[in-house]
């Protein structure tokens, strides 16, 4: 097992989680005091048939990262619950640069999460997705934020029709995608 040659200090190392496990092996890391470790977050908002939901999930699904000194703990991280392994190339782990987890939290919040805004813009397309007109396409043609509303340009009987409606029922075409 090749790894960086300053083995005596504690780097950064990419694990591999178990699909949908990222929670799983960061509370098991936690629960040692010498181990550090890191899975930045994403949180959005996606059409379901139940409406705009909010989903939070690892920013890289089934990876997190592990801060440990490789020749003391590499066995004991590699087999926690929750991680696969330790990513690797062969024979070679590569240790990732303190910079590049500096970097990655200062893109975050303190929380190492990042909040993606459903932010419209006016010539949006967007769906409808509540009430008598739900599924029906349209352009948002003016943003009314003091009421949380926009106003938007719709085919409705074959004429175009201008309406109003909450923020809330509206969505980004790119949200079916």
């Amino acid at each position: 097992m090749e790894s960086d040659p300053d083995n005596d200090q504690l780097q950064w190392y990419c694990l591999r989680t178990q699909p949908k496990r990222e929670h799983i092996a960061m509370a098991h890391i936690a629960k040692e005091p010498d181990l550090e470790a890191f899975c930045p977050r994403v949180r959005f908002q996606r059409l379901t048939a139940r409406g705009k939901v909010w989903f939070t999930e690892a920013m890289f699904p089934n990876y997190i990262f592990a801060r440990f000194d490789w020749e003391r703990q590499f066995r004991q991280v590699n087999g926690m619950l929750g991680v696969n392994g330790v990513l690797h190339f062969g024979e070679f782990y590569p240790p990732i640069p303190d910079a590049m987890i500096t970097e990655l939290r200062e893109y975050l919040d303190e929380s190492d999460l990042k909040v993606f805004q459903n932010e419209l813009q006016q010539g949006d397309e967007v769906i409808l997705s509540d009430g008598p007109m739900m599924g029906f396409r349209a352009v948002v043609t003016q943003l009314l934020p003091a009421r949380m509303r926009v106003r938007v340009l719709l085919e409705f009987l074959g004429q175009p029709t201008v309406a109003e409606v909450s923020v809330e029922k509206v969505h980004k075409d790119s949200f079916l995608e």
